[in-house]
């Protein structure tokens, strides 16, 4: 399983009376923990209806816990992922600031009829007023974030960043657009404008270390922490101090070894060589193989860390099944192993899967799809356990894909089997009926910002309900009781 904390950018209104109106919301909190933010919501015949800019959608109500009308917008990216011995995902940033001087009516000639009046933000530019020009370019930014869709946002934030270049609150932004956008030499770049920038926040501190950390200034990140907690104290960034103390103290005598694509971490005593040139020799040759699957690559180099057992589960505090972790680092257990073995292979290609995944959608993936794809691409099938699926399907007591979007963290072992084996049923199901390039279209649209459903309807034309009866006869077909 791999835990792993998405990146989140929360919200945080620092003057609400000036920002209330652009920032308005409903927040429908669904049962299996999800968010969804809203520009409105509906109920319509025992379903909730709700609108994100000019789309509809519909979910059931009885998956739904409950409804927060009008209220702030969080802007979240994505959900937390656990795999089935594999997981991925970048841990949590902390929190950014969402405030910035209000400017009158400008957010409203910036934004109307649900989208951005782009002539209306190069008419504010030419009246020559800094000030004004950044925040149109903010107002602009915050509509794409609350969208999911982080690369127009960077676009608009690094305009706004033109005419106010010390901004706290934009570089903040800035920065974790960078991150959540996997260009994190980028991030650095701004992030060390952010710490001469004043004054200097425990928001702003704690996202420094994160890009510090992400950048492998592990020293760096540790101090802006701590400067970080004794402003305000914050669980998030105890726990990734915590974690970086035992993640040094255990990689404190390790060595490394970099290829084109990865930088190798080992303790020298318990990795031969051959192992580890192996273990490099596949990734290298995986990397290539879901780069044409997929159409697109990490930015940066993937890091990978090779522990002992014992060393792994004191690291990473995942649960004793788990078989390896991905939470921005690769980070496999190897003991007694002294060649790349099948099934360590295996690993490191769900492992790596996962780093194209995150790459893509920018976390804005769904459980089952995450897991499902990386079990792909190990390659697994569903054939060993095709017959008890088929089975499970045909009486209707699978779990519902809805319910395998966040997480499985909180399921027993033989629960998160079943989830495991209906994530790759139905993607093995979209790649067998509709080919590998719907399944990297559907990621492409996640990474837009798209729902899930939106994806699913954008690209095999179905959402939930009729993807649910596809699967179904199609194990049919294939192991039919």
């Amino acid at each position: 399983m791999l835990e792993s904390l998405y990146l989140k950018l929360r919200v945080t209104f620092l003057c609400l009376t000036a920002l209330s109106a652009a920032t308005q919301a409903d927040v429908i909190q669904l049962k299996n923990g999800n968010r969804i933010v809203a520009d409105s919501t509906r109920e319509v015949n025992g379903k909730i209806e709700y609108t994100i800019g000019d789309n509809t959608y519909v979910i059931p109500k009885s998956s739904v816990l409950k409804i927060d009308v009008g209220g702030p917008a969080a802007v979240t990216s994505s959900r937390s992922q656990n795999s089935g011995g594999t997981q991925s995902a970048p841990a949590e940033l902390p929190k950014v600031q969402q405030q910035i001087e209000p400017q009158g009516d400008l957010r409203a000639r910036v934004i109307h009829d649900a989208q951005i009046d782009v002539a209306a933000i190069r008419a504010i530019e030419s009246e020559g007023v800094p000030e004004r020009s950044a925040a149109a370019n903010f107002y602009a930014a915050f509509f794409e974030e609350k969208r999911n869709n982080f690369s127009e946002a960077a676009r608009y934030l690094q305009a706004a960043l033109i005419y106010s270049p010390n901004h706290v609150i934009l570089l903040e932004h800035y920065v974790a657009m960078m991150l959540q956008l996997g260009r994190t030499g980028e991030a650095l770049v701004y992030a060390d404008r952010l710490g001469r920038a004043t004054p200097q926040t425990a928001e702003s501190l704690g996202l420094l270390g994160y890009v510090y950390y992400r950048n492998d200034r592990t020293n760096d990140a540790v101090n802006a922490w701590k400067k970080s907690l004794a402003l305000h104290a914050d669980e998030k960034i105890a726990a990734l101090l915590q974690k970086v103390d035992r993640e040094t103290k255990a990689e404190a005598e390790f060595r490394q070894q970099e290829t084109l694509h990865f930088v190798l971490r080992y303790e020298g005593s318990q990795v031969p060589d051959n192992l580890r040139n192996e273990i490099l020799a596949a990734l290298e040759e995986h990397y290539k193989t879901l780069q044409n699957d997929l159409g697109s690559a990490p930015r940066n180099a993937i890091s990978i860390s090779l522990y002992t057992q014992e060393a792994f589960f004191d690291v990473t505090q995942v649960p004793a099944w788990t078989s390896a972790l991905n939470d921005g680092k690769l980070r496999i257990p190897i003991s007694g192993i002294t060649s790349a073995t099948p099934e360590l292979v295996r690993v490191l290609r769900h492992e790596l899967t996962h780093s194209f995944i995150q790459q893509i959608t920018h976390g804005n993936v769904p459980q089952w799809l995450n897991e499902g794809l990386a079990q792909l691409e190990e390659p697994k099938s569903t054939a060993p356990l095709g017959v008890r699926l088929a089975s499970l399907y045909a009486a209707g007591q699978q779990i519902p894909l809805n319910r395998l979007e966040g997480s499985f963290l909180s399921y027993g072992q033989a629960e998160a089997s079943v989830a495991y084996a209906e994530s790759l049923a139905a993607v093995e199901y979209i790649r067998t009926i509709y080919g590998m390039s719907d399944v990297a279209r559907i990621l492409v649209r996640l990474g837009q910002g798209e729902s899930i459903e939106a994806a699913l309807h954008n690209t095999i034309h179905g959402g939930y309900a009729q993807l649910e009866n596809e699967i179904t006869g199609y194990l049919k077909k294939n192991y039919g009781t």
